[in-house]
């Protein structure tokens, strides 16, 4: 058992890490209420089932997985699922999945009833490295990716690495990418270790090095208004490539491919050996005018510079505002001829 504490005033809480801690949920969570068990349709059934089986009352209630599924409608779908189920201010959510489910779920606790308690118990590598620390929910709206949601403290994270035994190896890997890019911002040492660490080394060790990463920059920075909106390096760029290259790539590739248009060219080619070490591509075939468009509307943007994260050296990093001549510029640099 691994126990991270996440020291933010007034939303204090706990990472629990250990194999095998879902059969025994119910002793680390208050579920002796009703409890919204949220999960999406690629979640293996039992995970759900087995964290509903220990409430004293839970409803499963499932939601499109992917980005398809984070939508005003699929939250709104929760709000009527509640309600109709008489949730209390007394009653929480629990999210059983990755970060979609995660996101979407933590937002609509955020708002029911003003705010219900919530727990994430993320099934990737994605989210348990990244999304379900730090409190960031929402949701997609009018083309624009996490543009609508709130800042919502979990009452818990609950980590469980034997479920991501039920993910192919392109899904372990994509997660890994958020490793990496933690890695390269904020910590030389582990960046050293992932280069020298087997393709097939447990990454569990490595996840756990990236999940303290987080939680010393959500402690400083909750609400993103400095040292956390270093943790978008690659995102940038790569929220550009993800909503234009329909749907061929998973997140953390085109965070990938994304980071390596924002680096030195000696970090970028150390970058490289590793993504190609981890069959994470280093260029991607996308719409460039699509991705350009994307990026220059970015919500980390004011519409004239785009706020990005440059990476001059390993374990540091330098906050630039971009022209959106410069992110297409970028983006060119990043497309597969």
């Amino acid at each position: 058992m691994e126990t991270i504490r996440v020291n933010i005033p007034g939303h204090e809480y706990d990472i629990r890490i250990e194999r095998g801690i879902l059969k025994k949920i119910g002793e680390e969570c208050d579920f002796n209420r009703r409890v919204l068990v949220v999960t999406d349709k690629g979640v293996p059934r039992e995970y759900a089932e087995t964290v509903a089986a220990q409430a004293k009352q839970a409803v499963i209630a499932v939601i499109d997985g992917g980005e398809e599924g984070k939508t005003l409608d699929a939250f709104a779908r929760l709000q009527q699922v509640m309600l109709d189920n008489s949730f209390s201010r007394k009653d929480c959510v629990a999210a059983v999945g990755g970060g979609v489910v995660g996101d979407v779920a933590a937002f609509a606790a955020s708002c029911y009833m003003r705010g219900i308690q919530f727990y994430n118990i993320p099934t990737t590598v994605l989210s348990q490295v990244d999304s379900s620390i730090g409190g960031k929910t929402g949701v997609n709206f009018g083309g624009v990716k996490n543009i609508v949601g709130s800042f919502y403290q979990p009452s818990k994270v609950i980590i469980d690495p034997e479920v991501l035994s039920s993910l192919d190896r392109r899904q372990q890997v994509n997660g890994f990418a958020e490793a990496i890019k933690m890695a390269l911002t904020f910590d030389a040492k582990l960046f050293e270790d992932i280069e020298a660490m087997d393709a097939s080394d447990d990454m569990m060790p490595y996840i756990v090095r990236a999940i303290d990463i987080k939680r010393r920059v959500v402690e400083e920075d909750e609400k993103e208004a400095g040292l956390r909106k270093v943790l978008n390096f690659g995102h940038t760029l790569g929220h550009g490539i993800e909503v234009s290259c329909g749907g061929r790539l998973l997140h953390g590739e085109c965070v990938a491919a994304g980071m390596t248009a924002m680096c030195a060219p000696e970090v970028r080619d150390r970058l490289g050996a590793v993504l190609r070490k981890f069959g994470l591509p280093e260029s991607a075939d996308f719409d460039l005018e699509h991705a350009a468009a994307a990026v220059s509307h970015d919500k980390k943007g004011n519409g004239r510079v785009i706020s990005s994260i440059y990476v001059p050296e390993v374990g540091s990093f330098e906050i630039r505002d971009m022209s959106p001549e410069e992110a297409r510029e970028r983006l060119e640099l990043i497309l597969r001829k």
